[in-house]
């Protein structure tokens, strides 16, 4: 394809690289005389639709991404050839050479260089993380990171290229995962379908370790699913427990976010232990059935009154906070719980004024002790992720739509008005778990349990 022109504008230099249906090429822009980088998806033997699928959210996320050390997106298009036709995807050109040709020639890194190296990557990935949604990269190796000329104990300019295993938390709803990555960076989640930050973290340590020690991850032996990488390098003792922390197998004891990773690596600290097991506590009513492919959890409700100061009044029904200066304003609002608090002396009235042996008006006080027992159930199986209410034991409405189960992306404790809920992220939706009435050590149970069971670390939010 030397010589050729695509899109009767890009006038084709080289081929840079090769890989299972698609090639990088380097072609000069005719229009501006700069040179770009043109990633071609061929439609050949080896074409599956999913290649489509990822090469077209490549390049809507890459018109989305601005910043230096990310190869910018400048244009996409269909083309043909005599032998073949396909999609073309033009990005700003960067030279230099790969982490992995560096390592290829000779190249060593000292541990400051190394540092400096992981600093940027994940200065770059705290931008790709803080995206709407967030980035997730999940194939950083040594051949998709660029250096600049290294000097000194300078590393040189670091770039993070190749997106064609992108993901958007988004993107995923309503739809299966693509089990994309390179063996040996991958993280165990990462196998099974599921990536999130904290998949890019695991990828980027273990780049990192192939610099330190020379040797192709999977090569490495394991204990538990971690590498063991010690006894092949000569490192500060805090350095490598950080490289430990990064490539934890188990989301529970790996760094949360870039940002917490580059916090230690910049000042470091001492890991905080693995979360307890923890047991259910002693006269919880929270009901909790977990199975191997199905979570559920059943919140009862209370009922709570509170004067505060004397100015306001507040009724927690069913876990739901109602406050009200105006009882016009309240009723209006909440037709329906209205109607269950005058039942009960509706119902003694009819008691009193009709003496009927069969006391109907006693049917009021059940509807209303009933129907203040509403509970919340979350219930996550194989297919989605959902939060109810329950009515009456029985009847049920849903709180918002459900999700998909392989959006769930990220477990935490959110602070407000020193209380502590149990919030869930599928994607762009939030889930929050009532625990108004739980005690701490319920809440810390339930988020045990879903911590333990979503195999997703807790984090903490304000």
């Amino acid at each position: 394809m030397v010589e050729q022109v695509l899109g009767e504008r890009y006038a084709i230099k080289q081929q840079l690289g090769k890989n299972a249906g698609r090639r990088t090429l380097l072609a000069q822009d005719l229009q501006t005389q700069e040179l770009v980088a043109i990633k071609l998806l061929s439609f050949g033997v080896d074409f599956q639709w999913d290649d489509l699928k990822l090469f077209q959210r490549e390049a809507e996320t890459l018109q989305s991404l601005s910043h230096p050390a990310i190869p910018a997106y400048l244009d996409h298009f269909e083309f043909q050839t005599a032998k073949t036709k396909g999609f073309a995807l033009v990005q700003s050109y960067i030279e230099a050479k790969s982490l992995a040709e560096w390592v290829k020639f000779g190249q060593e890194f000292n541990e400051i260089q190394i540092k400096q190296l992981a600093q940027a990557l994940l200065e770059i990935l705290m931008y790709l993380h803080r995206q709407h949604p967030p980035v997730i990269h999940r194939d950083i190796k040594p051949s998709n990171i660029l250096l600049g000329q290294p000097s000194g104990e300078s590393i040189g300019q670091v770039y993070l290229v190749d997106f064609g295993s992108v993901q958007t938390l988004a993107a995923t709803e309503g739809s299966t995962l693509t089990i994309v990555g390179t063996y040996g960076y991958m993280p165990p989640e990462q196998f099974g379908g599921t990536a999130v930050p904290a998949s890019d973290l695991y990828s980027l340590g273990a780049t990192l370790i192939y610099l330190v020690t020379g040797t192709y991850p999977a090569e490495l032996p394991q204990v538990d699913l971690q590498i063991q990488f010690e006894p092949k390098i000569h490192l500060s003792e805090t350095f490598v427990d950080w490289l430990q922390w990064m490539t934890e197998p188990d989301l529970n004891r790996r760094f949360t976010s870039a940002e917490e990773a580059l916090n230690f690596l910049v000042k470091p600290g001492q890991r905080e232990k693995k979360l307890p097991v923890r047991e259910k506590p002693v006269g919880s009513k929270v009901q909790l059935n977990k199975e191997r492919d199905a979570l559920e959890i059943l919140i009862p409700a209370q009922i709570e009154y509170t004067d505060q100061k004397g100015q306001e009044h507040i009724i927690i029904v069913n876990n739901s906070l109602f406050r009200f200066r105006r009882f016009w304003t309240w009723a209006k609002n909440n037709p329906e719980h209205l109607l269950l608090l005058i039942s009960v002396p509706v119902g003694l009235f009819i008691v009193a004024m009709f003496r009927i042996e069969f006391p109907v008006g006693i049917i009021f006080i059940v509807v209303f002790l009933l129907g203040i027992t509403k509970s919340t159930k979350l219930r996550i199986d194989r297919q989605q992720i959902y939060l109810i209410h329950e009515w009456f034991g029985a009847v049920r409405y849903q709180i918002q739509p459900a999700s998909p189960r392989q959006t769930i992306c990220k477990l935490g404790f959110l602070y407000y008005d020193n209380r502590r809920s149990i919030q869930i992220w599928a994607g762009t939706q939030e889930y929050v778990l009532p625990t108004k009435d739980l005690s701490d050590s319920e809440i810390d149970w339930i988020a045990n349990e879903l911590s333990q069971w979503l195999n997703l670390p807790i984090t903490k939010q304000k």
